[in-house]
């Protein structure tokens, strides 16, 4: 073993692991007196008020091994005796304040674009300047605020945060840099106080159909990202086989329905899990026949896609982009723009992520807690035969799984059961992809 030391060495410290994790296992021995990451190695050196407290810490952890989110981290005394400027070599300008922000995103599932730093870090203050690119300590930017106030700020608020649920941390320093110079304006760099800029070769992001938010305006995502980030982050930067991201028809056509068990709500209830409802309409000259708007033309693209085809009441449905651009309000179309019920007024990233063709696992959630899996089944039983349910708590909710003999009885389950009252809750169902329970 080395030499004892005030500092102390941390290897394997993973990019999941924040400076909060590292304080809290060593804080019961002492004061903490500097605490530098290293997260290009994946190492930190963290610096006691005294050799005592280091001993202490280093004794105790000889052990027991210190594990922090699951991972192993591995501790020894530093060759260094003092923690100084030069130690931290290129991070020494993290402790002085700047107008400019080096930005590194760990753990990131999803794609990051200018358009979401700038909604994440805006809030906190003008931000004149962004420009981001990849490193070998992986996704970086860099992010110029017209003040130093409006960094710190920025800093102190957003450092350690995640910007989607469980991904895509944000690992904040000052840069040594004065000012950004950016040459460009378009997904990788932006200089908004000068929207004049050209945006070089377009080519690169327009396929995927995503790249302008104005396109998708209808929905909100995660901490109110705009609903093109939404769909970004859901298909982690490209989309699902089949979907072109261009399609601009929002209303579809249903047809070979089962005129006698159908209703507007049924519809809703199915055609909502892959994009917010406008209004429906059922052709009263073609019983068999429906016309669904959606929020916007993805959305129809995605219902279109993953509904062609499915069984319901008996019937397998077919389901094209009808010619109408709209459906005309009148007496016979039942309007669910307004709806609390649609379900990519919130989480859009989250509910983009989970569209697939129909299955024959159902998810519930929003249950009440003292719901009973007895309960569960006796309110769907009537649509199917039930194989296994697996009712489970996550954040505290209960939630249950439920697998069907086969997709149809799923789907008349979803349709008919989604939005009904179970033991005073209104149950929310959606399709699961799992396989097994």
């Amino acid at each position: 073993m080395a030499e004892p030391s005030k500092v102390i060495h941390v290897r394997n410290v993973g990019h999941e692991i924040a400076e909060s994790d590292l304080l809290q296992l060593f804080q019961p021995f002492g004061v903490i007196a500097k605490l530098v990451m290293l997260r290009a190695k994946n190492q930190a050196l963290l610096q006691m008020q005294d050799v005592p407290s280091a001993v202490n810490a280093l004794q105790f952890y000889s052990n027991v091994q210190p594990s922090i989110r699951g991972r192993n981290v591995y501790i020894q005394f530093s060759s260094h005796q003092e923690l100084t400027i030069m130690d931290q070599s290129s991070q020494a300008h993290a402790d002085e304040p700047n107008r400019i922000l080096l930005v590194t995103i760990h753990h990131m599932l999803y794609p990051i674009t200018v358009e979401v730093l700038h909604q994440v870090f805006s809030p906190h203050g003008f931000v004149e300047k962004i420009v981001t690119f990849q490193k070998s300590a992986g996704f970086q930017a860099l992010i110029q605020y017209q003040s130093h106030q409006s960094a710190i700020l920025a800093r102190n608020s957003l450092q350690g945060r995640n910007i989607y649920d469980g991904c895509c941390q944000l690992d904040i320093q000052f840069s040594n840099l004065d000012e950004l110079q950016v040459n460009y304006n378009n997904e990788r760099s932006r200089d908004f106080t000068n929207p004049s800029l050209p945006s070089e070769q377009k080519g690169k992001s327009s396929q995927l159909g995503y790249g302008d938010p104005s396109i998708y305006p209808h929905a909100v995502g995660f901490a109110q990202l705009g609903n093109a980030a939404a769909i970004a982050a859901a298909f982690g930067g490209g989309l699902p086989p089949g979907i072109s991201g261009t399609n601009e028809r929002c209303t579809v056509l249903v047809s070979n329905l089962n005129a006698d068990r159908i209703d507007e709500d049924k519809l809703f209830n199915l055609f909502s899990i892959y994009g917010n409802i406008i209004r429906i309409k059922l052709l009263r000259n073609k019983p068999d026949h429906a016309l669904v708007q959606l929020g916007d033309g993805f959305q129809a693209e995605l219902a279109v896609h993953f509904l062609k085809g499915a069984m319901l009441f008996g019937k397998r449905l077919e389901v094209n982009f009808s010619k109408h651009p709209n459906i005309t309000t009148g007496a016979d179309t039942h309007e669910y723009s307004n709806s609390n019920l649609n379900r990519f007024n919130r989480n859009a990233a989250k509910n983009y992520r989970y569209c697939c063709s129909p299955t024959k696992m159902i998810h519930i959630s929003t249950l009440p807690q003292d719901v009973t899996e007895e309960e569960i089944v006796n309110h769907l039983e009537e649509h199917g035969t039930i194989a296994s349910t697996k009712l489970f708590e996550m954040n505290g909710k209960k939630q249950v799984l439920v697998l069907f003999e086969n997709e149809e009885q799923a789907t008349e389950a979803l349709v008919c059961k989604h939005a009904t009252s179970l033991g005073g809750s209104t149950i929310r169902i959606s399709f699961s992809q799992l396989q097994t329970i």
